[in-house]
């Protein structure tokens, strides 16, 4: 199932003046981006791509992208078609992977053992939360970490992808969105066993290691900063190893994320700011939290001022949050971009509208 389709299942509905923090290596980083002072604002965009669409009609389109302003495109799906008409629009194509959740039919019936378990012992290769194609991998397992460096390894071997995007790097949702809590009919003001991972054997085993407990004998291990620590470590080393694949290929590798550092650690144990990354895309998701646009600034500056110029932040913006209010839109491009964001990275339709208002803000 494509991303779109995910936010549809979920309900949700189908940039001060300063100068932005110039990048510099992150640890373990693939390449050394440019300053932004000499490239100047950069926008991404995520697309699942049509294979039956035509390359004439294509770099027609993607040379418009270009023009406002697009430089990189996160293609969800390998479509050969649509990566060489982007690079022939002067736009760099990566592919978008689905990262820890992978529902695949192949991989559920032969490797089940292979899928995180939750506070209940229930794993998602039987019991998948929330949704049916929430089927989370365990981090811990070597397994798993060879299996998705096989699949970065598989992707970045062809030449004309240009980078790998990491989508769904992080563990499954402990407290979903406050958007979302009504249609689930769940109050998520705790953490909640069924939707607390992972709890699988080996997650255990190895906590106990470090820490001389079990996980499952502490009394609250939503308090336990050690607990939510080894959690991070174990994405932040699946995202390590496949930074090493990247660097290998010489081609760079970026992540969307939750919106903030803290949101992130909180609600999918995911340690981003730590990541050896080229570039990071917050899903700045303002609707999904009841917030108004002066969020994303907030949001933004928080991102920015916790990566110490690591590497370029791109603020994700989700278009249908803005019910084609494209003086909002352009807004909200403005608080990213005055609180050191590189660009934006948009999520939706990109309309004639759209593309307008990205290219004022190049």
């Amino acid at each position: 199932m494509n991303k779109r389709k995910f936010i549809k299942a979920m309900g949700l509905g189908s940039l001060a003046l300063a100068k932005p923090v110039l990048p510099v290596m992150a640890a373990g980083a693939t390449e050394q981006p440019q300053s932004m002072e000499k490239i100047g604002i950069q926008h991404r965009v995520w697309i699942n791509p049509d294979p039956k669409e035509k390359a004439a009609d294509l770099q027609k389109r993607y040379a418009t992208y270009r023009k406002a302003g697009i430089t990189d495109l996160f293609f969800e799906a390998d479509s050969e078609v649509h990566f060489k008409a982007a690079r022939a629009a002067g736009i760099k194509a990566h592919r978008w992977m689905w990262t820890m959740n992978r529902g695949e039919k192949e991989l559920l019936a032969s490797h089940p053992e292979w899928y995180a378990v939750n506070r209940k012992g229930e794993s998602c290769a039987n019991h998948p939360p929330y949704v049916d194609y929430y089927r989370w991998l365990c981090p811990s397992k070597p397994e798993v970490v060879n299996y998705l460096k096989s699949q970065v390894e598989q992707a970045l071997a062809k030449n004309y992808v240009d980078g790998i995007h990491l989508d769904y790097v992080r563990f499954c949702d402990v407290i979903l969105p406050v958007n979302l809590w009504s249609k689930y009919g769940i109050d998520q003001s705790k953490e909640l066993p069924e939707y607390d991972f992972c709890y699988c054997q080996d997650c255990r085993s190895a906590y106990k290691s470090a820490y001389g407990k079990d996980p499952l004998e502490i009394e609250h291990p939503d308090q336990s900063p050690s607990w939510r620590k080894f959690r991070y470590d174990r994405i932040t080393n699946v995202v390590k190893n496949l930074a090493q694949v990247a660097r290998q290929h010489k081609k760079p590798i970026s992540a969307a994320v939750f919106p903030t550092p803290e949101i992130a650690k909180r609600i999918v144990r995911q340690d981003w700011t730590n990541w050896p990354l080229n570039a990071v895309m917050p899903m700045i998701y303002h609707g999904f939290y009841r917030e108004n646009i002066t969020w994303i600034g907030d949001a933004v500056a928080e991102g920015v001022k916790t990566l110490h110029g690591a590497f370029p932040l791109y603020a994700g913006l989700f278009l249908p949050d803005f019910n084609n209010n494209y003086s909002d839109l352009r807004e909200a491009v403005k608080l990213a971009i005055d609180n050191g964001a590189a660009g934006v990275s948009i999520f939706g339709s990109m309309t004639p509208e759209v593309l307008q208002v990205l290219g004022e803000s190049v």
